[in-house]
């Protein structure tokens, strides 16, 4: 155990101070990324192509900026593929955007426990991503597992990758509280926040069909309504019209229609 925590602050400690000394030219797009888009992605698939070149655009990008280590694994185009577009996902209804917040992400090959052991004898593995605090502030852990069925299955409402970014975009003013001040103008503050309780409420009591887990606390509800919103649009605007609304505004895009 000791061994591994040591070999994720040595790994860690490299990434931030790449990401401290480098910023990389982002490189094209590769010709080949686009089928692995398309057949894996399915908010990709749907864009014009006009907006998919300008998704390509901005996954690279995203590249350029944020340095990405394969823990015990060799990293493939499909990991770059889906990384980078959980991370534009959220984000892509603004013009530019950079994740400040973020110096690097360790892709693991497992989920993981809350010692960060992936290994067969690592109990409570349950973990599929994490964001980081304290000496991993500016850190992202991602189980490899976790993030491919996020993409593979379409229909189960959730997504590890977009989740775990959007933790980032909470995190923006130097706070987790599931209140995106840096997304939703001050008059729609108030209103988020008795929306929270109102769903987190019928959560807890069983009568929503939103993940359980979004029924922790707000910062969770946050990142699991959101991942409802990119995976199953039609079905949030449909169940949960409020809300979809509101996350509309919050996003500044409406993925449904």
């Amino acid at each position: 155990m000791i061994y591994v925590f040591v070999l994720i602050v040595i790994l860690l400690f490299f990434v931030y101070n790449y990401r401290k000394s480098q910023r990389r030219k982002p490189r094209p797009f590769p010709g080949h990324w686009h089928e692995l888009a398309m057949a894996y992605v399915v908010y990709y698939r749907n864009l014009p192509g006009n907006k998919q070149m300008l998704f390509q655009r901005r996954m690279m990008e995203f590249l350029s900026e944020v340095y990405i280590e394969g823990v015990r694994l060799e990293l493939q185009d499909l990991d770059k593929v889906l990384i980078a577009a959980s991370a534009i996902i959220p984000v892509f209804g603004f013009e530019e955007w950079h994740y400040t917040n973020l110096s690097g992400i360790l892709l693991y090959p497992d989920y993981f426990n809350a010692d960060m052991q992936f290994n067969g004898k690592a109990k409570t593995r349950n973990i599929g991503g994490i964001v980081g605090n304290g000496r991993f502030e500016k850190q992202m852990i991602l189980s490899k597992k976790a993030l491919y069925h996020g993409f593979v299955n379409q229909s189960d409402k959730s997504n590890t990758g977009i989740h775990e970014f959007v933790h980032l975009l909470d995190k923006l003013d130097d706070f987790a509280d599931g209140i995106p001040e840096r997304l939703l103008e001050h008059q729609y503050t108030i209103p988020w926040i008795n929306l929270i309780h109102k769903e987190m409420e019928a959560i807890n009591s069983d009568h929503s069909d939103i993940r359980k887990y979004g029924g922790t606390n707000a910062v969770e509800f946050f990142a699991v309504a959101s991942e409802y919103f990119f995976e199953r649009p039609d079905l949030l605007k449909k169940k949960h019209p409020e809300l979809y609304n509101m996350l509309v505004v919050c996003f500044m895009q409406n993925p449904e229609a």
